[in-house]
């Protein structure tokens, strides 16, 4: 099967549906053929950035309204395309998605889920997504297989984060299994607190009692001292790590030039003037410019960061939109709305739209109210705690909040704040 995805217009359901969008949702029981629009976004994963956005609860919850059953799911995952094909994200989404449908007590969904674990390609992901689930009876038998086919590395991964229910699973596999028991020792070992050496002394390697023109030398070199150095020369707020970050950042030096853009995070608006400059030069240090401006910018930076905005929409770089979009809302820049609703509708990355609600209820409350009630079907996490939190209490956004509320699945963070404007 192939499996490239087509991004669909905003405008149609099925482009809802690929970028998770509450509005879809709400339309889709009262459209037909909606179910296969499900299974296609399920299939061919639509997410611009599969390491950050969330689709797995959303796609579930589609299935249990529109009672699609899970066979095309698991057709999927046994596709001969998964002895070939060599995208390690094939299969993640729909694994997702069934483990989201045991929580939402479908628990047929757990019979093609344990079974990819036996045979699929992607065993692992399976696995490990049976042990999140924290059923003992749904993960039983298991552990010979993970004991036969974890190597160290994949042991360490399994038994991390053992607590509550994924815990109670673990501790069961390790009963069993020695290699499962040695490493989860060995990772509950590695977690405890170490007494420092020196008899509680701490060891600070002399840092604190060092120029800053030393520590900037330190800097410079580029070695295992040199992110210290830079941590160091944040925590003064040193002026010299302003010139160290011209210097290092057009060049793209990795982890070090990583360690001066969070360092310039421990400065406040005493930078600003550099961060304009950065900012406005479209330089190799544009980036970190606009990151500043948006925390701690003033109204006079709301054009610069307005271009920067409407250009990243009409590029539709959805990362670049994300720094803009938190310094108009912390602005409350009412100029920025139509862009935001605009990033709100177009946008193929979901993980932006926390920010983009956020900016709005900031910026035009009265606006934002149709987007905060859409957010409560919203497929990201973050939507919908910004939803619950702000969203008008009507009939209908009462019912809503009452199944987020009761549903096991939810994060319970959304869950708290549902039940509490429900009080």
């Amino acid at each position: 099967m192939n499996n490239e995805v087509v991004m669909q217009t905003a405008g149609t359901l099925h482009g809802q549906l690929q970028r998770g969008l509450g509005r879809a949702a709400r339309r889709a029981a009262d459209t037909p053929g909606a179910g296969e629009y499900v299974y296609d976004c399920i299939r061919r994963d639509p997410r611009w950035d599969r390491q950050c956005e969330e689709r797995g609860l959303y796609y579930a919850r589609l299935m249990v309204d529109l009672e699609l059953p899970a066979g095309p799911v698991a057709e999927h995952l046994f596709d001969p395309a998964d002895q070939d094909d060599g995208d390690e994200w094939r299969v993640q989404l729909a694994l997702d998605v069934l483990a989201e449908l045991v929580r939402l007590s479908r628990r047929e969904a757990a019979v093609p889920l344990r079974r990819y674990a036996e045979e699929g390609t992607h065993w692992f992901d399976a696995l490990d997504a049976l042990a999140d689930l924290g059923d003992p009876a749904l993960a039983g038998g298991l552990d010979a297989l993970a004991a036969d086919r974890c190597d160290e590395f994949l042991l360490d991964c399994l038994v991390a984060g053992a607590a509550g229910a994924r815990g109670a699973v673990i501790e069961s596999w390790a009963a069993r299994q020695p290699r499962i028991a040695d490493a989860l020792a060995k990772r509950r070992a590695a977690g405890r607190p170490r007494r420092p050496a020196g008899g509680g002394a701490t060891v600070r390697g002399g840092r604190a009692e060092r120029t800053d023109a030393e520590l900037l030398d330190l800097a410079r070199r580029r070695d295992d001292g040199a992110v210290a150095a830079i941590f160091e020369l944040g925590r003064r707020r040193a002026p010299g790590l302003l010139d160290l970050a011209e210097e290092l950042l057009p060049q793209r030096p990795g982890r070090w030039g990583g360690a001066v853009c969070r360092a310039l995070r421990e400065y406040g608006p005493e930078v600003l003037p550099r961060a304009r400059a950065w900012a406005a030069t479209h330089g190799g240090c544009a980036g970190i410019g606009l990151r500043i401006l948006a925390r701690h910018g003033t109204r006079q930076d709301i054009p610069l960061l307005m271009n920067e905005l409407h250009g990243a929409l009409e590029r539709r770089d959805w990362g670049d939109a994300a720094g803009p979009i938190e310094g108009l809302g912390r602005l409350r820049a009412g100029e920025a709305v139509p862009l935001l609703k605009d990033a709100w509708t177009e946008s193929a990355y979901s993980y932006l739209r926390p920010r983009v609600l956020t900016a709005l209820t900031r910026t035009a409350p009265h606006t934002a109210e149709s987007f905060t009630v859409e957010g409560l079907w919203d497929c990201e996490e973050g939507v919908r705690e910004v939803a619950v939190r702000t969203a008008p209490v009507t009939a209908e956004t009462r019912i809503r909040m009452q199944r987020l509320h009761h549903d096991a699945a939810e994060d319970p963070g959304v869950r708290a704040t549902a039940a509490s404007r429900l009080m």
